[in-house]
């Protein structure tokens, strides 16, 4: 797909009203693809829209259904999730997880050709994610490393499956139309348009190929070019493309390697791992092997050859992160048109083109005199009959000429001319004249804005030509908007040729909850054509703010919240406080915040600070009497009169006498 950050009309939509597009993230063949965010689930998306021109075939819309179902069947950490799928406004859709990062095609572009552990450790994953594919009986297709996602995180995911489908389905490509990417694009889909999981194989041993090199093993100036080499050529060992200065370090590709590739990239389908799960089990083998510092291994070399799983092979792997890339390069994917009955065979440059060839000229018989004379013959009715052939079509052209290009004359310009001028040069060159009216932008009012056939355009001898003139600058006023509802408003936008922009919602004391309070365009003001105004939309006078009245007295919190629209309450009784002088606000409800106009703020009002009687405590014991005085609400302080005293001498305050609640009384033991 093609990277784009164009405007898009979809751009600001909400699908299926859940998933609201934000930007454009590519663009393909069949399909756009949108960062969108899922409005149910608050999360970010990638949403892929198929093609309005594809969305009315309803053989691609089924495939596109039958896909994303498909696709939704596989849970690996390697594959790119897909969410939902649907319709919208005719155009099929599918919601897939958003992967934040770049692509292998970035990490190509920088570090090929690469040493080959780095390569397999990239493409291990990939596999992996194929292979798993295959076993839920799903092909990928199109497998590319524009296609291999790698996250912020280092994380590798395949996406794309918008081209897989399972494989008891019908994989036979539509209307003689290959869908692929030339480049990646196994030979049997070129001849046969049939696919089958080792389609898959072969373009992931294409992808290994240009890691290891740096470069593609199929070029050509055209798709077709592409393709044929595909099917005729063999692919060369990645060893004899890799850099000369890396053929005998560790960098080197080892002989089991160019093996797995030339094996996995075989042009004939039965020579290649029968899926990605033989190939996965190749890759992880000859990762294991590169770990161990093996060089060579005739065994391992044969043992990448084989098309089955060996059933002895246990070889683990764990996948390393790597750094994710930036700036994804563009890479589009190809269409060719083809009859899948009839493979490319040309085996020489020309029979491409369909032109015939000769590999020599065709065996000539002995020269004999009847022979001559016949041939002389045959040449003298062959000049007779190219003089008849000249002649017809000499004819043939003059009349063509006539009705292609003779009774016609080039239209003239009547650019920037007012409708008198127009007549009058309509007349010289013997042209009738049809006068129309239009807006402008550009030119003023009553000049000759364009012609139908152009200026320089063929027009018949005589015949007419339409001339649109200027009705100048098309322009509607605004009308009066204030207190009116919604409705209204964008009503009387309507008739003036004018629309509705954002109605975002605001505070006002005087107009009422949802009338219009102003425009982001005055009234009267003269705008083009389909211009936007926005409207500012009453939701009633702005709420109070609470701010504490705590310690101030009641008289003061009652003028302020009423003077500010609220209705102000008093609890019924008053509380004792010790802090709170009588009169003042204890607490009041609620504390903070704001409260809407015309509600109501609960405020409870201080009585003073309550007194309570001194016990009497003469005579107790210390403990006793320290408990008696806290049982009445008091601190109670010690003060020891002898050392080793251990009776109550009396209270200061005395007993009897009346103290704060909450005080402390000092406690005198002798």
């Amino acid at each position: 797909m093609t990277t784009m950050n164009n405007t898009d009309p979809l751009v600001g939509h909400v699908v299926d009203g859940r998933y609201e597009i934000l930007r454009r993230l590519a663009r393909g063949g069949m399909a756009t693809v949108y960062l969108a965010t899922d409005r149910r689930l608050t999360r970010t998306v990638a949403i892929k829209v198929m093609h309005d021109n594809l969305g009315s075939d309803q053989d691609f819309a089924n495939r596109f259904d039958r896909e994303a179902r498909a696709a939704a069947r596989l849970s690996h950490p390697n594959v790119v999730s897909v969410f939902d799928q649907g319709m919208d406004n005719g155009r099929p859709y599918m919601v897939m997880e958003y992967v934040e990062g770049s692509t292998l095609r970035n990490v190509i572009t920088r570090e090929a050709p690469m040493e080959p552990q780095r390569a397999l450790d990239l493409l291990l994953p990939v596999v992996a994610a194929v292979a798993a594919a295959h076993e839920a009986g799903i092909i990928h297709r199109d497998l590319k490393p524009e296609n291999v996602l790698i996250s912020g995180r280092g994380q590798i995911k395949v996406a794309d499956f918008g081209l897989a489908r399972a494989v008891t389905a019908h994989t036979a490509t539509a209307n003689g139309m290959l869908i692929g990417t030339v480049s990646y694009i196994a030979p049997e889909l070129v001849t046969q348009g049939h696919a089958d999981t080792r389609c898959d194989v072969y373009a992931l041993g294409v992808v290994l190929f240009e890691m290891l090199t740096g470069r593609k093993p199929h070029t050509g100036d055209t798709p077709i070019q592409v393709a044929y080499s595909h099917v005729h050529n063999e692919i060369t060992p990645p060893s004899a493309s890799a850099p000369a200065i890396w053929r005998d370090s560790r960098s080197a590709v080892p002989p089991y390697l160019d093996a797995l590739v030339l094996a996995a990239a075989a042009r004939q389908p039965a020579d290649r791992p029968a899926d990605a799960r033989v190939l996965l089990d190749h890759l992880r083998q000859a990762r294991e092997a590169i770990e161990r510092g093996v060089t060579d291994d005739p065994t391992l070399v044969a043992r990448m050859r084989e098309t089955r799983l060996d059933p002895t092979s246990s070889v683990t792997e764990v996948v390393p992160t790597i750094t994710p890339a930036v700036e994804p390069e563009v890479h589009r994917t190809a269409t060719l048109r083809f009859t899948p009955s009839t493979p490319i065979s040309p085996s020489h440059p020309g029979a491409a083109d369909g032109m015939p060839y000769y590999d020599s000229p065709p065996p000539v018989s002995p020269t004999v005199a009847p022979l001559v004379e016949r041939r002389a013959k045959k040449r003298r009715r062959g000049l007779v009959s190219l003089i008849l052939l000249l002649l017809v079509t000499v004819l043939l052209g003059v009349g063509a000429w006539y009705l292609l290009a003779g009774r016609f004359m080039a239209t003239p310009d009547f650019d920037n001319l007012d409708r008198a001028a127009a007549t009058k040069l309509a007349a010289k060159h013997g042209l009738q004249v049809v006068f129309n009216e239009e807006f402008s932008e550009t030119v003023p009012s009553g000049q000759v804005t364009r012609t139908d056939p152009s200026a320089g355009d063929r027009v018949l001898i005589g015949g007419n030509v339409s001339v649109f003139l200027s009705k100048g600058q098309e322009r509607y006023p605004v009308p009066s908007l204030i207190k009116r509802t919604v409705d209204d408003a964008i009503a009387a936008l309507k008739e003036n040729n004018l629309a509705v922009g954002k109605t975002p919602e605001v505070y006002d004391d005087n107009i009422a909850i949802g009338l219009v309070v102003s425009s982001s365009i005055e009234a009267g003001t003269p705008v083009k054509r389909d211009t936007e105004v926005d409207l500012n939309v009453s939701k009633g006078p702005a709420p109070v703010k609470i701010t504490s009245f705590v310690g101030k007295t009641f008289e003061e919190a009652k003028a302020h919240y009423e003077k500010a629209g609220l209705v102000v309450a008093r609890e019924p009784e008053d509380k004792f406080s010790n802090k709170i002088p009588a009169g003042s606000v204890v607490s009041q409800s609620p504390k903070s915040g704001t409260v809407e106009r015309t509600g109501t703020i609960t405020f409870t009002v201080s009585k003073g600070p309550e007194y309570t009687v001194v016990p009497a405590v003469r005579g107790f014991n210390e403990a006793e009497a320290t408990q008696k005085l806290k049982n009445a609400g008091f601190q109670v302080e010690v003060r020891r009169e002898s050392f080793f005293g251990a009776t109550a001498l009396g209270t200061d305050p005395g007993e009897g006498q009346k103290a704060k609640t909450g005080s402390t009384v000092v406690l005198s033991i002798g």
